[in-house]
């Protein structure tokens, strides 16, 4: 078997590099070459002939981010605002880093367009709508506050998810509901008073905005990046707590598959959401829905059949299953074993990947 030739497009700090490194050392193959983003966007990044590229986030890094987003003073990365900008400079990058792999005889992991559209919430869910997977009910249209609750009247919803369209992470994510009458707004976007206007920033507190004037800010600020939303699911419950599920492909089949609950309607673990065993979500659901929701992951892979890796999480209600997100970079669970009988088995998400390119390329 022939070794393999890997290079990493990534930030070479970051955990990510770190453990995908560590998952290579555990295989007792050479470590990979580490490709900065910097060098990326400043134009010297070079490959080698014959290598497998993987390229990993751009994230959490604030000269990156700056650069990405072409501001030309440093950032506050803890902003909400710049999605927008941050998506255009990132698709941009994207398609010069790919010409530049195959122009040196390379191979990346993954397609450019892929990634865009897995960053594109109305883009993903429209093509996963057309392939016939099942996602919560979106409506378009929505451009501000006041066209929001136009949306809310004309579809009876009691419940929206208002995202952000290339937003990340949860960022600038609201639920909107309505409570004994009154609207109500949850998110974990923070209003600051600035010389300039009202400012939205990141928090790792939940907070809950019930004024129709604060929400009114916080939707029309968000509107600037541009909007996606969707009709909220009554998620399943595990021990009193709302609970999706986070699954990872690697090479279209799920290797990995963990739980997430929290008592806020938001279960991203670094907003205090609380991991739990797979195991625990298919004991709620039955085995039937599970091989379902198993299918449904690989069906949801098969749509982005040049990305080597993927996340994708699953909403299900009492009675169906929904994927609400698919991501470009879900593989960073450090810690978490992969499912019985899969390529995963026993060992993490970037060690499965390694495996899997082993068998493929080796």
């Amino acid at each position: 078997m022939s070794p393999l030739r890997l290079a990493v497009v990534g930030n070479p700090d970051n955990r990510r590099v770190g453990l995908f490194n560590e998952a290579a050392a555990s295989l007792g193959m050479a470590a990979p070459r580490v490709v900065p983003w910097l060098d990326v966007l400043g134009g010297s990044a070079a490959f080698h002939q014959g290598e497998l590229v993987r390229i990993d986030s751009p994230g959490e890094d604030a000269e990156v981010t700056r650069l990405l987003r072409g501001e030309s003073r440093p950032i506050d990365m803890y902003r909400v605002e710049g999605t927008r900008a941050w998506y255009e400079g990132f698709v941009k990058a994207l398609e010069a880093l790919h010409a530049s792999i195959e122009a040196d005889g390379a191979q990346a992991l993954a397609s450019a367009d892929e990634t865009a559209i897995a960053f594109d919430k109305s883009r993903c869910h429209a093509l996963l709508s057309e392939r016939g997977i099942s996602v919560p009910e979106a409506v378009s249209g929505v451009v501000d506050f006041e066209s929001l609750v136009a949306s809310r009247r004309e579809t009876g919803w009691d419940e929206a998810y208002v995202k952000i369209r290339h937003g990340s992470s949860a960022s600038g994510v609201v639920k909107v509901r309505t409570w004994q009458g009154e609207l109500r707004a949850e998110t974990s976007a923070e209003l600051h008073r600035a010389p300039s206007g009202y400012e939205l920033y990141n928090s790792l507190k939940f907070r809950t905005y019930q004024r129709r004037s604060e929400i009114k800010l916080v939707i029309d600020r968000l509107a600037e990046d541009g909007l996606h939303v969707e009709h909220g699911i009554g998620k399943i419950s595990i021990q009193g707590q709302a609970t999706d599920l986070r699954l990872v492909t690697v090479g279209g089949r799920v290797t990995h598959a963990v739980g997430r609950s929290s008592d806020l309607p938001i279960t991203n673990l670094h907003l205090g959401g609380k991991r739990r065993e797979a195991a625990e979500y298919r004991e709620v659901i039955g085995e039937e829905r599970w091989a379902q929701v198993i299918e449904t992951a690989e069906r949801t892979a098969a749509c982005f059949p040049q990305s080597h890796c993927l996340g994708i999480d699953i909403l299900s209600d009492q009675e169906r299953d929904y994927v609400a997100e698919v991501n470009a970079y879900g593989d960073l669970l450090p810690r978490l074993l992969g499912l019985p009988g899969t390529l995963g088995e026993a060992v993490d998400t970037y060690t499965a990947q390694l495996k899997s390119l082993q068998a493929q390329y080796g």
